[in-house]
């Protein structure tokens, strides 16, 4: 079983000795392996290990942007690459999360169902590049003929509360490609 390794801290091991003394005084018996923890957490200026734990678990602050609110939450669901690592629950965010996979999509070019797909792919890591087709051909980004064995990328402006979103996104694209 793999063991999960949490980093400890302390700012002055004189005041965690004196506090892991006290503590260990107040025990009748040699404290056990999670008291001995939960001693140290405290000594750290935690309230147990569960806290110490939880605060190691927890994402690092992203620093300062001056991106808007909106180019944030979108950004939560792409990753350092540009690529689309979670359909989003919100149908709002949905639509706009559609724009990435829509210009991963070469312009005036007809393909097979198979060639749309390929490039659907390479936008997304949510391995369900059907679903994403399906609303791309419901939002009107690509059309498809009524067999579905001709796929062309619609043409139009990107919407103007999303350039933002769509010049980070593509900054991911241009440094995960150099």
């Amino acid at each position: 079983m793999s063991r999960t390794t949490y980093p400890f801290y302390t700012s002055d091991i004189s005041a965690l000795a004196r506090s892991l003394k006290q503590q260990w005084a107040t025990e009748d018996a040699a404290p056990s392996h999670l008291q001995i923890l939960n001693m140290l957490a405290r000594a750290a200026g935690f309230s147990n290990f569960q806290h110490l734990r939880a605060a190691a678990e927890a994402p690092a602050p992203l620093p300062a942007s001056t991106q808007s609110a909106l180019t944030r939450r979108l950004l939560r669901h792409f990753d350092e690459q540009g690529r689309l690592i979670h359909w989003p629950k919100k149908f709002s965010e949905q639509r706009h999360c559609l724009w990435p996979v829509w210009a991963n999509i070469p312009a005036a070019t007809e393909m097979t169902e198979k060639a749309a797909n390929e490039w659907i792919k390479s936008a997304e890591a949510i391995g369900d590049h059907v679903l994403l087709r399906r609303e791309l051909v419901n939002d009107q980004l690509i059309t498809r003929t009524p067999d579905c064995r001709v796929y062309q990328r619609l043409e139009q402006s990107v919407p103007e509360e999303l350039t933002e979103f769509m010049a980070e996104i593509q900054k991911r694209r241009v440094i995960t490609t150099t």
